[in-house]
């Protein structure tokens, strides 16, 4: 791929939770088994559901799977073809819709299978589908998605830092947001201090924080009626 300028940055484009686990199941199996790919529906189905190498878990049934293709074909993000013996097939078109090279791509696909991760995991899980060496060169991965705007860190720099794409809905970003703000909380609370003061204000602060998350699922269930 063509470096991006910048200049002719392509805006990015929120995907629903459906839309994002069917392309991240896409590009990864065209990375870990190409022989089976383009992928039919059902084999997406059961990319989507399976148990392992994937946060959260889903149960998407064909519906929400022809939705998601849908959706993705609707930016760019897939194409349908047709496969032997008439059956219809997808892939995507993660590299030409994000301007991805091989490493971005196995970074944020892992991103979009199991959500915000650290450094060490990204490296861990993302090598399956391309080589990183050492978390030099994830660390390099990520600040390339940074300038595209497809990935941004959610916690401080140091130890534990943890990064996410930037393809979620602002309604799941908000979520998000208190969800780390919640785990920061509690790790602050865990720490002993012998200030009373100092521990009531956390646990309160903890209190917010999931009252903002109870009313956050809420919305979006409303949403995704």
């Amino acid at each position: 791929m063509s470096e991006n300028d910048g200049d002719d940055a392509k805006p990015v484009v929120p995907l629903s939770a459906n839309a994002r686990r069917v392309l991240g199941v896409l590009v990864e199996k065209a990375k870990t088994t190409p022989d089976n790919y383009p992928m039919s529906a059902a084999a997406i189905i059961s990319g989507c559901n399976q148990k392992s190498n994937r946060s959260p878990q889903m149960q998407l049934d064909e519906d929400d799977v022809l939705l998601a293709l849908d959706e993705l074909r609707g930016v760019g993000a897939a194409r349908e073809i047709q496969g032997s013996g008439r059956v219809t097939k997808y892939r995507h078109a993660a590299y030409d819709w994000l301007d991805l090279d091989n490493p971005q791509a196995a970074v944020l696909t892992e991103l979009l299978l199991r959500g915000p991760q650290t450094v060490g995991e990204i490296r861990t899980r993302a090598s399956r589908m391309c080589s990183l060496p050492d978390l030099d060169s994830v660390k390099t991965v990520l600040k390339s998605l940074a300038e595209k705007d497809l990935v941004e860190a959610l916690t401080p720099p140091g130890r534990g830092q943890t990064f996410a794409h930037k393809l979620y809905p602002p309604q799941e970003r908000q979520y998000l947001e208190a969800r780390v703000e919640k785990q920061a909380a509690a790790k602050s609370a865990a720490i002993p201090d012998t200030s009373k003061n100092l521990i009531d204000q956390l646990i309160a602060r903890l209190d917010s924080v999931t009252e903002r998350i109870d009313d956050l699922e809420a919305r979006l269930k409303e949403l995704e009626s």
